[in-house]
């Protein structure tokens, strides 16, 4: 089974599990020794997240500290408790998505702006740690077909459809700021909702190819958009913020600890991630490997 296809159910059960096991802890971390606290590191129950947690543990674990991995706990309503309460000390993230979790009403837009906000926005006992070029946007994503058939290259010209559109995501979607309400709001455009977990995996892929739903909320990044002559549309109006991978940290990561996260976030570019993407698809590579060799291509291994 794709990795892609587990579902919030099972990230729920595994992000309880994470709080009763009490996996993390608060204890400042060693400076690299090895011998202080085990760092936390956690992911999304989706691959690219998981690639990039654990480009962040091989970064660690070379620089001699000790990994606890904790990946695939859901969607970001099921880990950023996990965050907020110390079960977890670094986690993956991207910085406009998690920006309007905490704010759903922030008016920033540009990514300058939107990791300034974010950097206030972090409850205590969490920071944001240096974004990345690397970014994984969120975007409406149709298929050609249907692109062709009503003339779309962006948002606004969903307005010219005049049929029934129905919108694809994971279930929490329907209810985000560029849900079904978000959509109307910013363009005047009403759709349809229909969950579908799998983070615009296959399943949401295989939806749009057979009309089942029209529109999908798809990131950027993902090799499927190529790979399917499938179309991002074109966000005139900002309804998507900038989202560029940023790592987020509790206190307990030390200075050392976060030079080295530093480090590997300067070195991702946006075609660095794509291209990580595709060898989790199109390979079918185990997280591990991927990381090793990008880890070993940039000379931080």
């Amino acid at each position: 089974m794709n990795r892609r296809t587990q579902t919030l159910t099972f990230a729920a059960v595994l992000a309880g599990s994470l709080a009763m096991t009490g996996c993390g802890n608060s204890d400042p971390l060693s400076s690299g020794d090895g011998d202080g606290d085990t760092i936390v590191v956690g992911s999304q129950d989706y691959y690219s997240s998981e690639i990039i947690a654990e480009i962040y543990a091989q970064a660690l674990e070379a620089e001699g500290f000790t990994v606890d991995r904790q990946f695939r706990i859901g969607q970001r309503e099921a880990y950023v408790p996990e965050l907020e309460s110390g079960s977890i000390d670094l986690f993956p993230e991207y910085s406009g998505p998690l920006l309007q979790y905490w704010e759903p009403d922030t008016e920033a837009r540009l990514a300058d702006d939107v990791y300034a906000a974010l950097q206030e926005a972090v409850p205590d006992g969490l920071r944001v740690l240096e974004q990345s070029p690397a970014t994984d946007q969120d975007s409406y994503t149709v298929t050609r077909a249907f692109a062709d058939q009503w003339g779309l290259t962006t948002i606004d010209d969903l307005a010219k459809v005049t049929e029934p559109m129905t919108m694809g995501g994971n279930s929490e979607g329907e209810t985000r700021p560029n849900g079904p309400q978000g959509l109307l709001d910013t363009y005047g455009v009403e759709v349809g909702f229909t969950p579908i977990e799998d983070g615009g995996g296959p399943l949401t892929v295989t939806a749009l190819q057979d009309g089942d739903i029209q529109l999908a909320i798809i990131y950027s990044a993902d090799p499927s958009i190529a790979a399917n002559d499938l179309v991002s549309l074109q966000d005139t109006k900002g309804l998507f913020l900038a989202s560029h991978v940023v790592p987020v940290a509790s206190d307990g990561v030390d200075d050392d600890a976060a030079a080295v996260i530093d480090e590997v976030s300067a070195a991702m570019s946006p075609e660095d991630l794509v291209a990580l993407n595709s060898r989790s698809v199109n390979e079918e590579l185990p997280a591990a490997t991927i990381a090793t060799d990008w880890l070993a291509e940039k000379g931080l291994d």
